[in-house]
């Protein structure tokens, strides 16, 4: 862990923040005409969720937090918690259901995750930029309709809802953008 000035801040990145680790969310450099620059972001406490919002003034240093990476595949939910499970040392990390959060739905077995851990607790999952999903329920397109870019509701296997092109089925795997939840192919 070392200082760092608030010109390095980028988001994803992690901070001491009044003695506790915290990631930057969001942040946005403002330069008023007068006065000196500033920093404007958004903090989410590793150990409570709880999201603030702070500024900095441009060239304040502030103390980086060292976060550990795991790369491991998902393997199932146990009620509790999302599992999963390292695949070169087959070791098991549980990452509780409030930091998966609304990514639940991009889950699926056998796709490798990032798991971020402080002081040996999962505090945060990143997601593989894209995910094929399998559609499992649609409305049915009208022949004729697919000229144009309309799109419809479906839902996958994941139960994520996404919007999809009319020429779309039920069977057909997609991929989808797990920053937006938005459908990118046909697979």
């Amino acid at each position: 862990m070392g200082a760092i000035q608030t010109s390095q801040f980028k988001k994803g990145m992690y901070i001491m923040f009044h003695e506790e680790p915290c990631m930057i969310m969001d942040i946005t450099f403002v330069s008023p005409g007068k006065g000196s620059a500033f920093y404007r972001t958004k903090l989410k406490n590793l150990f409570t969720g709880r999201v603030v919002e702070f500024t900095f003034k441009s060239g304040e240093k502030v103390e980086e937090v060292l976060v550990e990476t795991h790369e491991a595949a998902y393997s199932y939910f146990d009620g509790t918690n999302y599992v999963f499970i390292e695949p070169r040392t087959f070791e098991q990390y549980s990452v509780p259901v409030d930091i998966v959060g609304d990514d639940k739905v991009f889950l699926k077995e056998g796709i490798l995750y990032r798991i971020k851990f402080y002081d040996e607790k999962p505090v945060g999952l990143t997601l593989p930029k894209s995910i094929v999903l399998t559609v499992v329920e649609s409305e049915n397109s009208v022949k004729g309709d697919t000229a144009t870019n309309a799109m419809k509701n479906a839902i996958m296997d994941t139960g994520a809802k996404i919007l999809v092109p009319l020429f779309v089925k039920v069977g057909d795997e997609v991929s989808v953008g797990t920053e937006s939840g938005e459908y990118l192919s046909r697979k």
